[in-house]
């Protein structure tokens, strides 16, 4: 492991398989990636016939009459895929016509190196879409960690919906764009919001992470308490971003300059559009 490297590699296959035993009772945040992914491909008039699916889970993302090739890091969501991190997966350049990848980039070391994987993965003209836990999430949690353990690096590090699309240009995506929903998830206590984030594989993965001890913890739970509503729920907040790029094509419209992610999402998915059925 690279000592420049913010997330254990090995700690995140190992929640990944811990997490797939009932990776259906905390698979919510998931499953709407997924529908606004397919909210995405609806609009786009054309078929994919090979798709490549980075960060697998469960196999719940499908489209049917295509051949998908599904990889995920751990080992028990790779039965029957292939065991990859993202940022190191190793398929035949411009073999896809179509990468998705849902509720896996904010955990991976090198996103502008699984970007540049995915684009170079695509056929030309062919078209990734992806989405992540990024910007503002856990803005609850976060506060109460401050609170109850100041100067102490305990949350990951995320990906703001700007600096998405950022990455995207690096990539060298055609026509990217980058868009963000936020989604409120009321908690009775702590402990729930950490049974979710353990079920979905989303608890801490820092190289440097430590656990807490028990009066810090108490602490904590104290803090993530006070921040109750009238109804004595907490409200955390999930942004979910998501990413859209084309791998270039001579036949694509030139979008205006404008800095990095330029193009609307209705002008990328547009162009879609303008392909022959």
């Amino acid at each position: 492991m690279s000592t420049s490297e913010i997330f254990d590699r090995a700690a995140r296959r190992l929640r990944r398989d811990r997490a797939a035993a009932d990776w259906r009772d905390y698979a919510f945040l998931r499953d709407m990636m997924l529908d606004g992914i397919a909210d995405r491909l609806a609009t786009v008039k054309r078929d994919f016939r090979d798709v490549l699916d980075l960060g697998s889970a469960d196999g719940a993302f499908a489209l049917p009459g295509a051949a998908i090739t599904r990889v995920d890091a751990g080992a028990r969501f790779a039965t029957g895929a292939v065991q990859a991190d993202e940022d190191r997966i190793d398929v035949p350049a411009a073999s896809f016509d179509l990468v998705v990848s849902a509720g896996v980039l904010d955990t991976v070391n090198d996103v502008p190196g699984a970007l540049a994987l995915a684009r170079r993965a695509l056929r030309p003209d062919g078209v990734f879409f992806g989405t992540f836990l990024g910007g503002g999430s856990l803005s609850t949690l976060r506060a109460a960690l401050r609170d109850a353990d100041p100067g102490t690096a305990r949350a990951h590090p995320m990906i703001d919906v700007r600096s998405a699309g950022d990455l995207l240009v690096r990539a060298g995506f055609a026509l990217p764009v980058a868009d963000v929903e936020s989604v409120t998830v009321r908690y009775g206590n702590l402990f729930g919001l950490v049974r979710d984030l353990r079920g979905m594989a989303a608890s801490n993965l820092l190289t440097d992470r430590r656990p807490l001890r028990r009066d810090t913890l108490a602490r904590l739970a104290e803090a993530f308490t006070a921040r109750a509503d009238a109804d004595g729920r907490v409200a955390e907040r999930f942004d979910i971003v998501y990413l859209t790029g084309w791998a270039p094509d001579p036949s694509q419209p030139k979008p205006a300059r404008r800095g990095s992610a330029t193009a609307s999402l209705t002008a990328a998915l547009q162009k879609g559009l303008e392909q022959p059925d």
